[in-house]
């Protein structure tokens, strides 16, 4: 009985197997890596959708007061109307600079405003006009709250790909670090209206 169970396996065979299940444990992890990188990009990728999609809402409600602007001051509607088609897409690809960009010219939005208000103090009593600045006001947490998210995903993601030895794999497959977005002078508080 003890022959029939036994093997006989010369050195190099064994060495082979030996060798044989390192490379597929290899491939395996490697594997495995890539796929966690590949999900971990994503949640970023998502991060920065959900900043957009704050964004676009955002710009919505500007828009939507061009009317309330317009009963008060013709240029300064006009004037909001070309800045807000200078407004770039944000979308999923999109770079923190790029939304930091499209948050100055909602910036130059919110200036236009402050001085038609300015110039039309009944303007402030407007229903439209409060409404538009209370939507402003919860869009505004809502993309800091995004951003907040961005930047934990970040995190992530960064952290994998800078770890010994995934920073190798992730070299070798492409992988770059993600910026963070930092607060800036301008959004340092939140706007009082």
């Amino acid at each position: 009985m003890k022959n029939i169970l036994a093997l006989n396996l010369g050195g190099g065979t064994i060495t082979l197997i030996v060798i044989a299940m390192v490379v597929v444990f290899l491939i395996l992890y490697l594997i495995s890596v890539y796929n966690k990188l590949i999900a971990l990009r994503e949640n970023v990728r998502n991060s920065m959708s959900q900043i957009a999609t704050q964004i676009e809402s955002r710009w919505d409600v500007i828009t939507n007061l061009i009317g309330a602007t317009s009963k008060y001051s013709e240029h300064e509607a006009k004037t909001l109307r070309e800045v807000i088609g200078m407004r770039t897409g944000i979308n999923r690809n999109s770079s923190a600079a790029e939304v930091l960009k499209d948050d100055q010219l909602f910036q130059q939005a919110m200036d236009r405003i402050n001085v038609v208000v300015e110039s039309y103090p009944n303007l402030k009593a407007d229903s439209l006009y409060i409404n538009t600045m209370n939507n402003v006001d919860k869009y505004e947490n809502n993309v800091r709250n995004a951003r907040m998210i961005f930047n934990d995903s970040v995190t992530k993601y960064n952290r994998e790909i800078l770890m010994f030895p995934k920073n190798i794999f992730a070299g070798m497959f492409g992988f770059q670090q993600e910026i963070y977005f930092k607060n800036s002078e301008t959004k340092a508080d939140m706007p009082q209206w």
